[in-house]
């Protein structure tokens, strides 16, 4: 898809994650916003899987190690024919639904259970220094928050990756600056975390994680690279798309009063009108 066309698909998309949260009472509607982008252009461009593959042994893998985001994750998932979007709406964080808050890997398209931070990049480095080892085909992605980079799991799974040399390997850090109890930098300072991962041994691509054309290029770069690793720093509004929450903490997991949803689904559908007419 170009990037006009994922541009009016994001605002579309951002107003299922509204739909999907009113429906089921809560989420993390901060997050979502932040990372949505990350999860269009990577499922709709770059990701080698679909609903006919999602069993075949060489088909791409992708872990949402920040499991918390995963309105978003349904609403990209359903775009992409894995899962019913009705269905999502109506069993959404109900009694017995298999539509919980995090991922559920007994739902198709899912790789694995996460939300347990810390834990994505680890698996993903099994997974891809498996394929390394039986001479597969696949990449294998992950997309971590920015708080998730104070567990030291995630840093021995950086460690590995480098030494084991994948570059099968891409993770995404969804840089909003902010996490539950506040700015990153306050709560466990990261910068400078490009030079940080580069003294891991990564490749580091630096982008403008709320641009979509960013998002494409970074992903085709990073197919590219060599030898490593490679990590995009997606730098990202928490919120993204609507003033009421942008760059907000407290909408890390803010259930929206029934005028904060209207004047949200406002803002996105104006969004939505601007990217149709090409603005």
């Amino acid at each position: 898809m170009n990037a006009k066309e994922l541009e009016i698909l994001s605002w579309k998309l951002r107003q299922d994650v509204l739909d999907i949260i009113q429906a089921g009472g809560g989420g993390h509607i901060g997050g979502d916003m932040s990372l949505l982008n990350t999860l269009l252009v990577l499922y709709a461009n770059h990701l080698r899987i679909s609903p006919q593959t999602a069993d075949d042994p060489d088909r791409d893998r992708f872990v949402l190690s920040k499991g918390h985001s995963m309105e978003a994750y349904y609403a990209v998932l359903c775009q992409m024919g894995f899962l019913d979007l009705a269905d999502v709406k109506a069993r959404f964080s109900q009694f017995g639904s298999p539509y919980i808050g995090h991922p559920n890997n007994r739902l198709p398209g899912i790789e694995m259970n996460s939300g347990s931070l810390g834990h994505g990049l680890p698996v993903c480095v099994g997974m891809a220094l498996a394929g390394k080892r039986s001479g597969k085909p696949y990449r294998v992605y992950t997309v971590m928050g920015d708080g998730e980079l104070a567990e030291g799991s995630v840093w021995e799974g950086a460690m590995a990756a480098s030494h084991f040399g994948l570059d099968n390997l891409c993770a995404v850090v969804d840089r909003n600056g902010l996490q539950i109890s506040g700015p990153t930098e306050q709560v466990m300072s990261h910068e400078p975390l490009a030079d940080r991962f580069r003294s891991f041994g990564w490749h580091v691509l630096e982008i403008d994680g709320d641009r979509i054309p960013a998002l494409d290029e970074a992903f085709s770069k990073a197919q590219s690279l060599r030898e490593k690793p490679t990590v995009i720093l997606a730098h990202t509004t928490k919120g993204y798309g609507s003033p009421l929450m942008e760059n907000k903490a407290d909408w890390h997991h803010h259930l929206p009063t029934a005028a904060e949803f209207e004047e949200i689904r406002a803002d996105f559908a104006a969004r939505k009108e601007a990217a149709e007419r090409g603005e």
